[in-house]
């Protein structure tokens, strides 16, 4: 077997109807890639699924709901490639798409991450890349995100114009970025504080705060079913985004800012407390 080029971490938690076409997808690419699935104790025979999809795969059983950051972690660490990418289930890889990454990671040494163009099941783009996390910036995200969402047709025009060229966002999103070896080494990875989301946020902040570049390219592309882990886990992956945004903005932006953010999502959940991001009940 060549030394892998490139490793593939996939966190699956009751990702059985998604996990075989994720893999599928990774067939086509042409480097050597060794693909690891961390399966965050699921009951719906993920495990299972995965292994009969990619026999060549290493599929760790976590025993508990690790969380993403925790379980990525624990993925890339389990491999050697140079670079890894990480691939939410419910995503596939477009031909091409990981060797487009992986070229930009070889050729440029002052790039850290590189995150694709990442598209609906009917063609259109997603927001999947996006400014600093601020009052500001999150403000205008999220006026670009509703209006996208509700296929207001100037959005949707102004997003395609966006995604047609590289660029160099603040972050891109974790449902598929490809990140150098020596900088999660560098960085120790992940934030373990975050149960759910906002970790991949934190780790572009982290990335070009030591001097890393963050990069987008549409030469790579994915398909990627949005919202699917709000989807099987509801209330609860509402609660632990909030508490990723909480701890977040205490990281990043200050103990004021963290405050108001906290006490506005306090009329959200009025009946649990909102804080950093772990693992509940």
């Amino acid at each position: 077997m060549s030394t892998p080029s490139v490793a593939v971490v996939i966190v699956s938690w009751n990702s059985r109807d998604d996990i075989a076409a994720c893999l599928g997808s990774l067939a086509s690419v042409s480097l050597p890639v060794q693909i690891v699935v961390v399966d965050n104790a699921s009951t719906d025979g993920s495990a299972e699924a995965a292994r009969a999809a990619a026999p060549q795969a290493q599929v760790i059983v976590a025993g508990a709901n690790l969380g993403f950051a925790r379980a990525s972690n624990r993925g890339w660490r389990a491999t050697e490639a140079p670079y890894v990418l990480f691939l939410n289930p419910d995503a596939q890889v477009t031909p091409g798409a990981v060797e487009a990454m992986h070229g930009i990671l070889e050729a440029r040494s002052d790039v850290g991450i590189v995150g694709p163009l990442t598209r609906n099941a009917d063609g259109t783009p997603q927001v999947s890349f996006g400014p600093d996390l601020t009052p500001l910036g999150e403000w205008r995200q999220r006026r670009l995100v509703r209006a996208v969402r509700a296929r207001d047709p100037q959005a949707l025009a102004r997003l395609e114009t966006a995604t047609s060229c590289e660029a160099e966002p603040d972050w891109v999103s974790g449902s598929c970025l490809m990140a150098r070896r020596t900088l999660l080494e560098t960085l120790g990875g992940f934030d373990e504080s975050f149960f759910l989301y906002e970790e991949d946020v934190d780790l572009c902040v982290r990335a070009r705060q030591n001097g890393s570049r963050v990069v987008f390219t549409p030469r790579a592309g994915i398909t990627h079913r949005l919202g699917r882990s709000m989807e099987q886990a509801g209330g609860r992956a509402r609660l632990e985004y909030d508490r990723s945004h909480v701890y977040f903005y205490r990281k990043h932006n200050g103990p004021f800012l963290a405050f108001v953010l906290r006490m506005t999502l306090a009329f959200r959940h009025p009946w649990g407390r909102v804080g950093p991001g772990r693992e509940v009940g």
